[in-house]
């Protein structure tokens, strides 16, 4: 069911929201579609994913088979994806067949590419860690001098949480991490000398409409995100600079839906780009609890073309990530966490819980950013993996 607005028709509840992905950033866009009354299909190609037991309908099936592709264009209004790692063939595909995908594909195709993305910034004024792509040892020797090292060698697609990187601190070392990642687009990027790491979560909507949450502070533990604090501990220039370039982002892009920039703050406030996220994003969960609508409400509004939400926070707000440790698939402690009337409880319904698995998160409520993230580093203290 539909009505004409602005940007194309209007999904009402009862529509079809395709996702492609069935991790947990799925499964919460999924909960959230629902809640306000649509129905939701995944395709993803392992059985029981957390999006799949909330979704209505469920595809197992990879994500380049065009038999499944054509099945999700079928039985849904519009599709969208949790993750950039999702092949960018496979959104063109759903394109091709006149349904419509947000973002778009070549909005994916150049978040999902360092070397595209950095390049995207730069042209666009966007500040940005001094980059290179390399294709060749001795360019990895010879593409950063002196003061330029130490930098991080990456895989210029695929890599996240830390995985495909390595730092470097001169030529040398370079080369052979080139040797490691051979076969692989790579880029080198100067090591930034920043302060702290902060994201912002934005929504833009089919109509050009632009919404953005106050900056998140992270702080990561093995290159995976471990809090992040809402709102961040930085000045009102540096936020309103996040801010500003967050929607440079979405407006170049041409985004539609829910995105994140990931950004470093300089010791002098400056903020420069790191990365951007064309989904939801893992620091922006507390909007979940901190927020009337939350990043997976805008998402669903974006992709429906109703009106976005307000960004505003109830209440300062922590999140910690609940990563698995190898010591088991069984929470302990989380009557403790639930004992605490400001702590809010999110587990991903996944069985196991190898090392470093994201397995869910909580989110605690506090008078002010730092009250908030003290009680949170507290309260984990309490749980722990069991057998």
């Amino acid at each position: 069911m539909s009505l004409k607005g602005a940007g194309g028709k209007t999904l009402l509840p009862g529509s079809v929201l395709g996702i492609l992905g069935g991790g947990q950033l799925g499964r919460m866009f999924a909960m959230a579609a629902k809640r306000l009354g649509y129905r939701v299909a995944v395709l993803e190609p392992a059985p029981d994913s957390p999006c799949g037991q909330v979704a209505d309908i469920v595809i197992q099936a990879d994500y380049t088979d065009e038999a499944a592709l054509r099945r999700l264009a079928a039985v849904s209004d519009a599709v969208t994806y949790e993750f950039e790692n999702v092949d960018a063939r496979a959104v063109e595909f759903l394109e091709s067949l006149g349904k419509p995908v947000h973002p778009s594909s070549s909005a994916l195709r150049i978040t999902q590419d360092r070397i595209l993305e950095k390049t995207f910034a730069r042209e666009n004024g966007i500040p940005v860690t001094p980059f290179a792509s390399v294709r060749s040892a001795d360019e990895a020797r010879a593409v950063f001098h002196g003061e330029a090292f130490p930098g991080f060698l990456k895989t210029a697609r695929g890599g996240y949480d830390g995985k495909g990187q390595a730092r470097v601190g001169n030529g040398e070392e370079a080369a052979r991490a080139w040797a490691d990642f051979k076969g692989h687009d790579l880029i080198l990027e100067k090591l930034v000398p920043f302060e702290k790491e902060i994201s912002v979560v934005a929504c833009r909507g089919r109509d050009g409409s632009f919404a953005a949450y106050p900056p998140a502070e992270n702080a990561h533990v093995r290159n995976i995100l471990d809090v992040s604090v809402l709102p961040a501990r930085v000045s009102a220039a540096s936020a309103a600079a996040a801010v500003k370039i967050a929607r440079q982002v979405g407006e170049g892009l041409s985004i539609v839906g829910t995105f994140c920039v990931e950004l470093f703050v300089l010791p002098d406030g400056e903020i420069w780009l790191n990365e951007i996220a064309p989904r939801p994003h893992n620091s922006g969960h507390a909007t979940l609890d901190a927020c009337l609508c939350s990043q997976f409400e805008q998402q669903v509004r974006a992709l429906c073309g109703l009106p976005l939400g307000s960004t505003a926070l109830l209440r300062p707000a922590a999140m910690v990530n609940l990563v698995g440790d190898g010591g088991g698939d069984r929470l302990a402690g989380v009557d403790v966490l639930l004992a605490d009337p400001e702590a809010a409880l999110h587990l991903y319904g996944k069985k196991h819980a190898p090392r470093g698995r994201k397995m869910g998160h909580f989110t605690v409520l506090g008078e002010t950013a730092d009250a908030a993230e003290a009680k949170a580093r507290a309260l984990r203290s309490n749980l722990k993996w069991e057998a």
